[in-house]
């Protein structure tokens, strides 16, 4: 699916990432970056259907923009220089829960999923399921599956368990996790190797059952979470306040 010109063309664009350089070679993206990867994404939405169905493998919804939002970056590079797709939920709105992802680079080849930054909210959620149903994680990213895909869980950690838990709790390793992640890196080469799709779906099938654990936590919050009734404002009760009788007329 990928060859060798796509690995170039990144490089190429890392030496000339400007607007100018990028429109002159928009041809070549189309043909070398952009086509394959939207191939191999048509090619996992029938894959993934029987193990990850709930995930969205869709160009459309997948692909990202070339283009960098620079506001508030001080990278003003205009161009992304690596191509990417993610498989989010179709459980939850756009840019929210965990799914799969991964990118060829001019200096590597990324896959792997989980959740990167979740809110404080997802991050207590996540936690709470740890706990209630220690020690489910443990045996989810100690599987021999998992092991031999991505060796181990990674992501931020705190240097300490968070408050509210115990020091010595039994999960107290996983509870210090802010990102939870399973993934494999490679040579940026190893996108143009015949095996690169069959290790894609290798890695993905080992990741999946974590990224399954993280959004089991987020439903589970989003049922408990109550559903909160704006008190009504003076104009609201002046609008439904029942009406003074009218005044007779003096004539």
């Amino acid at each position: 699916m990928f060859t060798r010109k796509t690995v170039s063309f990144l490089r190429s664009l890392k030496r000339n990432n400007n607007r100018e350089w990028f429109r002159a070679h928009k041809e070549d993206y189309e043909r070398h970056v952009r086509g394959p990867m939207s191939d191999v994404v048509a090619r996992l939405a029938v894959d993934m259907r029987s193990f990850a169905p709930e995930l969205i493998a869709d160009p459309k919804v997948s692909l990202f923009r070339p283009y960098r939002d620079t506001r508030f970056s001080s990278d003003k590079s205009p161009i992304k220089t690596a191509v990417g797709a993610r498989f989010p939920s179709r459980q939850f709105a756009r840019g929210e829960g965990a799914g799969l992802y991964f990118e060829v680079a001019p200096g590597w080849v990324w896959i792997g999923g989980g959740m990167y930054m979740p809110s404080s909210a997802d991050l207590n959620a996540i936690r709470e399921e740890i706990t209630s149903s220690q020690p489910r994680l443990h045996r989810l990213v100690t599987s021999p599956a998992f092991k031999r895909a991505c060796g181990e869980m990674i992501g931020d950690r705190l240097t300490r368990v968070p408050r509210g838990y115990a020091k010595d709790h039994p999960a107290a390793h996983y509870l210090q996790f802010k990102q939870f992640l399973g993934a494999s890196e490679y040579e940026a080469s190893f996108a143009t190797s015949p095996s690169f799709y069959r290790e894609l779906l290798r890695v993905f099938k080992a990741v999946t059952p974590l990224v399954k654990f993280l959004n089991q936590a987020l439903l589970e919050r989003l049922k408990q979470a109550p559903i909160l009734v704006d008190e009504p404002t003076t104009r609201d009760l002046r609008r439904s306040a029942p009406l003074p009788p009218a005044a007779a007329p003096m004539w």
